[in-house]
């Protein structure tokens, strides 16, 4: 029988699965599970894990990440943080942490296995997905091509999804290198989220 959402809730705010894992990396953080979702919501961005800033603020896409998918999206904050509309559910609820260099640490795959299948059964009304970045798009698509292939192929997933790179400032370059992302997908993506959102 499927967990209440409440449920559910309750269970990934309490979770500490990865608490060892965390303690050891560079970091050694303690989990702090971020969710950010509820029935009802009609957009799914299916993001990665949350980064520092997240993990201290609780809010996913506090950061500047987060400024580049909203003006990527069209929206403001107010809808973008309405989760009667907006869920936002990434591959890790928790902060990775960073590895002895500095760098990111991917989000540890247990997350996604015990988490995820649950909570995309809470929510049965979504009409558009963005997969932000790789680890989203191979839990979603299946495989393992490069973003680049995903995203230049989007057309190939409209209306219902699109995929996207990851929204950070050190993808600079590749827009820069792909300018139909910008000129292409993301008009595509701002119209079909007015549709939804509108609906």
């Amino acid at each position: 029988m499927p967990m209440s959402f409440a449920a559910l809730s309750r269970s990934i705010s309490a979770c500490h699965l990865c608490a060892e894992r965390f303690a050891a990396t560079h970091t050694g953080h303690a989990p702090r599970p971020v969710q950010w979702f509820q029935p009802g919501a009609r957009i799914l961005v299916a993001g990665q894990a949350p980064g520092l800033r997240v993990h201290q603020s609780g809010k996913p896409f506090t950061d500047r990440s987060g400024d580049r998918l909203r003006m990527w999206m069209g929206v403001d904050e107010d809808t973008f943080y309405d989760r009667a509309r907006v869920a936002i559910v990434p591959m890790a609820f928790c902060f990775p942490g960073y590895d002895a260099k500095g760098g990111d640490l991917p989000p540890p795959p247990i997350c996604a296995r015990t988490w995820r299948s649950a909570v995309l059964e809470t929510l049965p009304g979504i009409k558009l997905t963005l997969l932000v970045g790789a680890h989203a798009q191979r839990w979603h698509l299946g495989g393992h091509a490069p973003v680049t292939e995903r995203v230049r192929a989007w057309r190939d997933y409209a209306p219902m999804v699109f995929p996207l790179p990851h929204p950070s400032w050190r993808n600079t370059a590749w827009l820069k290198k792909n300018p139909w992302f910008e000129a292409d997908l993301l008009p595509a993506l701002r119209r079909r989220l007015t549709e939804v959102l509108d609906t």
